[in-house]
């Protein structure tokens, strides 16, 4: 989701850009030079050796936070060792910025600024913090944090607004977290925004932020109003996803940033005021 937007906006940029998936990606994606997994060392030796790149943006990752519940160390291998195996064989002058995720919160507090002590609740947030750190440790990194990004997929399955067309299209069953509130934004603007980060000299943590945070059933009527979905759906709280399927899901979490220039200026929600 994030790297299909982030490519997109890449084209209406100044610069090349050479692109690659996951190597197991089914359908090709329009503009992706190949596949690559991360966690394939000598595959990644081989591909920054050929490549000298001054630029790497990195948005790999397992993000399905069920997956990473069910498989942490599968979680692990793509979220932790993928990043390692990045930083290990990336060219020393090349400037990386890392794609994580604001699930390094858990939502129970906040809100929650760049400087503010991670606390997640799920394996998935706790890879992203573990990624997070070995970035940190490199010079010349950013390391970006954003909430939802609201917007179409590469496969018209993913991400929120795509779950809900395809689950409509096909007529199954939606269930939405009632009392979980996030920084939702469109991925136009986040992959613009991520541009802007990564061409800047900005380094350390910085957060993409909303204007204001949005319930999870709020956020979803818009979307099916506005595009015309015609979805239904059910509502259940954090405490009954939990006891249902043993997956955590955030609280109501508060992304803000402690800078003031113009790279940190909050982006619209995706829901007006």
């Amino acid at each position: 989701m994030l790297g299909w937007s982030i490519l997109r906006a890449a084209r209406t940029r100044p610069g090349h850009v050479t692109a690659f998936c996951n190597a197991l990606t089914r359908a090709e994606v329009d503009g992706v030079t190949a596949g690559i997994d991360l966690d394939d060392e000598p595959a990644v030796r081989e591909l920054f050796a050929r490549e000298k790149p001054r630029l790497i943006v990195n948005c790999a990752g397992v993000c399905d936070v069920g997956t990473c519940e069910q498989s942490p160390d599968f979680a692990h291998v793509v979220n932790v060792e993928g990043t390692r195996v990045l930083l290990a064989h990336a060219p020393a002058d090349a400037r990386i910025v890392h794609c994580s995720s604001d699930h390094v919160f858990s939502g129970d507090g906040g809100p929650y600024d760049e400087s503010s002590p991670t606390d997640p609740i799920s394996v998935y947030g706790r890879t992203r913090v573990a990624a997070e750190q070995l970035v940190l440790a490199r010079p010349n990194t950013l390391v970006i944090r954003a909430g939802l990004w609201i917007g179409p997929s590469s496969t018209g399955r993913i991400g929120h607004l795509d779950w809900l067309r395809d689950r409509t299209r096909r007529g199954l069953p939606m269930t939405i977290v009632a009392d979980e509130h996030r920084s939702a934004v469109w991925a136009e603007d986040a992959a613009r925004r991520v541009w802007e980060l990564a061409r800047s000299s900005v380094t350390g943590i910085r957060h993409v932020v909303a204007s204001r945070i949005i319930s999870r059933p709020e956020l979803a009527r818009f979307l099916v109003e506005k595009f015309a979905i015609g979805a239904q759906f059910d509502l259940e709280t954090r405490a009954q996803r939990m006891e249902r399927s043993s997956t955590p899901h955030l609280g109501k979490l508060a992304l803000v940033t402690r800078f003031t220039d113009a790279l940190a200026a909050p982006l619209p929600p995706v829901v007006p005021s």
